[in-house]
């Protein structure tokens, strides 16, 4: 019997984790040939979620959870529940249920036809997060699908190569893009929350694309060269226009607003060079510490299991 584990990370999510863990056990028992497993990783949540965990765990042996020392945030938690997965399958699913559980067994059945390495969901809704793909995709080598989530099944194959890149800055999304396989797209429409609110904030969202953009992109880069090299050209036009209107009509004085107008758009081009430069060199500086991506508190995964 091949095993499926299911990767749940939660944050603050007390609320929705019985309703969670009710539908996806009645979903699981009704597949009778597959093993189900849930490895919950709780993101160092302030409310009751690693109280809910144990009590799930303490009824069903099948429930496993890593608990975070402190919110190290939902990619640190993707890592630790792919780290700690090892079943023939596995799917990454968020807590809330906005993830149709419906969507696992036509998931599992296309794995199972040998045909594709990994399943993924994508939003027919979405329009600010197909406009980001949109832009990532025209700025990096790595294309995303447009609607993609990180609702995904995948085989060991996948999750062993996923778990081959150790960056600490992680993009889940351009990670599953980039490690290739063949991949098997379900369109689907996103469940209402029953219980609880979204902890994603819009601030949190755009920082989260930009991480996306400068992660596998140099394009920024290359943009703050060319930015570099077309002001040159106009400030060597808008020179030679100077010279020429001098010696022709001479020297004019007026001229506040023209100097005011490049000073300002020249700072505001150095600085915002700068910021991109900064944004590069403060990836580096967080990849050399080579901190590791959560601290555990606690856990129910015994050591051999971690291992393998």
């Amino acid at each position: 019997m091949k095993i499926v584990d299911i990767v749940v990370p939660a944050y603050n999510e007390e609320e929705g984790l019985p309703e969670f863990y009710k539908v996806l056990k009645k979903l699981s028992d009704s597949l009778s040939e597959f093993e189900f497993r849930f490895v919950f990783v709780n993101d160092g949540s302030s409310d009751r979620t690693l109280d809910v965990i144990k009590d799930l765990a303490s009824r069903d042996s099948m429930v496993r959870y890593i608990s975070f020392s402190r919110n190290f945030g939902k990619e640190a938690a993707i890592y630790a529940g792919l780290q700690h997965s090892v079943g023939d399958y596995t799917v990454l699913m968020d807590a809330d249920l906005q993830h149709p559980p419906e969507l696992i067994p036509e998931m599992l059945k296309a794995l199972e036809s040998g045909e594709w390495d990994a399943c993924g969901a994508k939003r027919r809704s979405g329009t600010m997060s197909r406009l980001f793909t949109s832009v990532n995709n025209k700025m990096s080598t790595v294309k995303l699908q447009p609607g993609a989530t990180d609702y995904m099944c995948m085989s060991r194959k996948f999750v062993e190569a996923v778990m081959m890149l150790s960056e600490r800055q992680r993009f889940t999304k351009g990670l599953f893009a980039w490690v290739g396989f063949r991949v098997k797209w379900f369109d689907y429409v996103q469940n209402p929350r029953t219980q609880g609110t979204s902890k994603w904030k819009f601030r949190q969202l755009l920082a989260y694309a930009m991480d996306g953009i400068s992660g596998f992109s140099t394009i920024p880069l290359k943009l703050v060269t060319w930015s570099g090299a077309i002001i040159c050209l106009l400030a060597i036009l808008y020179i030679i226009i100077t010279l020429i209107k001098t010696l022709i009509c001479g020297i004019d004085v007026p001229g506040y607003v023209t100097t005011l107008v490049i000073i300002l758009f020249l700072g505001g081009v150095v600085l915002l060079s700068v910021g991109i430069l900064g944004d590069y060199i403060g990836r580096i500086f967080l990849e050399i510490k080579n901190r590791p991506l959560y601290i555990a508190e606690s856990t129910n995964i015994e050591e051999e299991t971690k291992d393998r």
